[in-house]
């Protein structure tokens, strides 16, 4: 994919990456998740070091999260096999795969690994991948059929439907073609998972929630089994350039209570606010961490609970 302007810009704009084993998974994160048939399953979440992304999204804060140039082959199998060497037994059921680019980028996971990680991972019921919706194809079908019988799940970027916004992510993602990924993924048995941002860049501080709850609501009507509110994260240098410009106003922790309740009705899909860095959102340091455990118990039951009332920040 050819390099642009604005991807040179944005680029430009970033501090120092992490300086990053590529044969050592950066973390792993054990937890239950619910599913929307009501069943819990235990996850395990492995953050994979390889290489960068090449979209380059206005929004990212990932791309500090890799390493430069391609990712050695083996080097994710090695990161894979290391981890799941130290677990006990019984295994997880889920096993997710979070490399912060795309799985079907051979770049980012070459060949090879996708026949040791295939291998390593049929030791669970289900495998989830995170894959932008234009890489979507045959080689989502060839690791479907590697790993059974584990169910494979992929999750896509959905963002925001926005008009405006949307196009100006620079995502390189239009609806049609999410709508087409949604689809294939369907048609062949893949379930899919979606991400939708919080205070996207380009969307009014009014109209941010409603824009949030519709985005959710477009990618359940296309078949999402889990959804994932991400509220947009600063620190990359192009999203304080927007700021400063007018163009972005970063997320409070009351948007996402507010965007989670407004999706609290979906019977035939998990939807629930990603906690990755929360306590960066702007709040009330009096109930903040009272606010935070209610979206954590929120996200584990799917039930609506009363707001918590502050009597210092006057917020109900």
């Amino acid at each position: 994919m050819s390099t642009t302007d604005v991807d040179r810009r944005i680029r430009s704009l970033r501090p120092p990456k992490l300086k990053l084993d590529p044969y050592v998974a950066q973390r792993t994160l054990l937890e239950d998740e619910r599913r929307s048939s009501g069943r819990r399953e235990q996850t395990l979440t492995v953050f994979l070091s390889g290489a960068e992304c090449p979209f380059t999204c206005s929004f990212c804060d990932l791309w500090q999260f890799t390493i430069d140039g391609p990712t050695p082959p083996g080097a994710l199998t090695a990161q894979l096999a290391n981890v799941i060497g130290m677990l006990d037994k019984p295994f997880p059921d889920r096993l997710k795969l979070y490399n912060a680019s795309n799985f079907f980028d051979t770049r980012a996971v070459p060949a090879v690994d996708v026949v040791g990680i295939a291998t390593l991972s049929r030791s669970f019921t289900a495998v989830t991948v995170e894959s932008h919706a234009n890489t979507i194809g045959k080689a989502t079908l060839e690791l479907a059929e590697k790993i059974s019988p584990a169910r494979l799940e992929v999750a896509m970027g959905l963002e925001t439907i926005h008009p405006v916004a949307s196009a100006q992510l620079n995502k390189r993602l239009d609806l049609a073609r999410f709508d087409s990924a949604a689809k294939f993924l369907a048609d062949n048995g893949i379930d899919l998972r979606v991400f939708v941002l919080l205070g996207a860049p380009c969307v009014g501080v009014e109209e941010s929630i409603g824009w949030t709850v519709r985005t959710v609501e477009y990618a359940v009507e296309r078949g999402a089994a889990v959804v994932s509110i991400i509220p947009v994260r600063g620190g990359n240098g192009e999203l304080e350039r927007l700021q400063a410009l007018g163009h972005f106003t970063p997320p409070t922790l009351s948007q996402l209570e507010e965007s989670l309740e407004q999706c609290s009705h979906f019977s035939d899909a998990v939807v629930t606010a990603d906690l990755w860095d929360v306590d960066r959102l702007s709040t009330c340091e009096d109930c903040k961490s009272a606010r935070i455990e209610r979206l954590r118990r929120m996200n584990s039951s799917g039930r609506h609970e009363e707001r918590i009332v502050c009597h210092v920040c006057g917020r109900a």
